[in-house]
């Protein structure tokens, strides 16, 4: 056991799960109506529950566990045959468990931002808990478990493909299948507390460099060019949508900043081993560009209320970044160089794109319809324009005045 890197992925895991509990929580309970931010609160926190006991139980396993090329196997079910002493490369088994729990747990609630105020909470426990067996585990699998993708040498250092293609695939398929938001896109309601949403953006920024400097594993200098270039990105991307909103709207709003530093967190993830401060900084300006035009395809074009934009900025955001990482990481823009040419590579990274983006929206399909006719996916009206979910799902309120 290396010390030194059990250390830094001690520190990484709490930096990831800090980014879901609280910082996605107050970043989506800040953009949603007052009478519907506890009930956001709640989805992501019981996501984290929910995603916990199912990694503990099945998920490791199916993710990291045998030799399939799809799937992982159950030998490692309920962490079987892990003790105190296992090792995963230099660091404890039990702390690579944590740590990839904690990715477990931010996938499904990003995919929160998508169904805000209309979803029934059982259909979020039920889709969550379908998801991460039948979609996530799979996925996870084939790029860092040793399954097909993994074998064809894709490039996904942080979850580009495993977290952010996933996340917004499925949240496109679950806005379409509920419909949209009582009023769109024309009187939905602005965000009730911008403030919010900030600082919940202000610690994803933070616990983001757990997610990508630690996903080298290691205390090392591959983890510290990761965070730089993570930060760089942030900062372009957050500058680069302020820009286009400034010159589009006339002043340049706050949820725009952290809407774009979303952005580039999201794309620079896939590339953040790979590339150099120079990559960081084209994926920062790409992001905020690319995700921003997205945005409004979305809500205008093919007119899914896709209510916080998972697909527009993770999505689209991890697709760029897993498309651009080839090319960025070579040499000529200071990454760390390639094994093959930029087009064999990149070619690799498409085929990993298009097949885990049409795995993802089939068995979400597929998972949708099973929930509709479970437990339903929507709330009443009474309860979604009138009462809101915190006190119509919950018996609670966000404020009392």
């Amino acid at each position: 056991m290396n010390e030194a890197n059990t250390a830094w992925i001690l520190v990484s895991t709490a930096l990831v799960l800090f980014m879901t509990l609280p910082g996605l929580a107050l970043f989506y309970a800040g953009l949603v109506g007052s009478k519907n931010a506890l009930s956001t609160l709640s989805q992501c926190f019981v996501i984290a529950c929910v995603a916990s006991i199912i990694w503990f139980v099945a998920g490791y396993s199916l993710a990291f566990s045998g030799d399939g090329m799809y799937f992982g196997d159950l030998e490692k079910m309920f962490l079987s045959g892990i003790s105190l002493d296992t090792l995963s490369g230099d660091i404890p088994e039990t702390l690579f468990v944590m740590f990839q729990m904690t990715f477990a747990i931010i996938t499904p609630a990003l995919i929160v931002g998508a169904y805000v105020e209309r979803i029934k909470f059982s259909a979020v426990i039920l889709i969550t808990s379908l998801w991460l067996i039948l979609v996530y585990s799979p996925v996870t699998h084939w790029v860092w478990g040793g399954g097909w993708l993994a074998q064809m040498g894709v490039m996904d250092f942080a979850g580009g493909l495993v977290v952010h293609t996933t996340a917004g695939i499925s949240a496109l398929v679950i806005a379409k299948s509920l419909g949209p938001r009582n009023g769109f896109p024309k009187s939905v309601k602005p965000p009730h507390s911008p403030v919010i949403a900030m600082i919940g953006a202000a610690m994803l920024w933070v616990g983001w460099f757990g997610f990508n400097a630690g996903s080298a594993l290691a205390a090392n200098q591959n983890a510290a060019m990761a965070m730089l270039v993570t930060h760089i990105s942030a900062a372009a991307a957050t500058i680069t949508w302020m820009t286009i909103d400034w010159l589009k709207n006339g002043k340049p709003g706050l949820v725009g900043m952290i809407t774009g530093m979303v952005a580039g967190l999201a794309t620079v993830t896939p590339a953040s081993g790979y590339i150099g401060p120079l990559g960081g900084l084209i994926l920062g300006i790409s992001s905020g560009i690319v995700c921003y035009w997205f945005v409004g395809v979305v809500k205008n074009i093919i007119n899914i209320d896709d209510s916080l934009d998972v697909f527009a900025v993770h999505g689209v955001g991890g697709i760029l970044g897993t498309l651009l990482c080839a090319t960025l990481a070579t040499s000529y823009f200071g990454g760390l160089g390639l094994e093959s040419s930029v087009w064999d590579q990149t070619k690799t990274q498409i085929i990993g794109i298009i097949s885990i983006s049409i795995y993802t929206f089939i068995i979400t399909q597929i998972i949708v319809i099973f929930t509709r006719n479970i437990v339903g996916l929507r709330v009443s009206d009474q309860e979604e324009n009138t009462d809101g979910l915190d006190f119509g799902s919950h018996g609670e309120s966000s404020y009392h005045l």
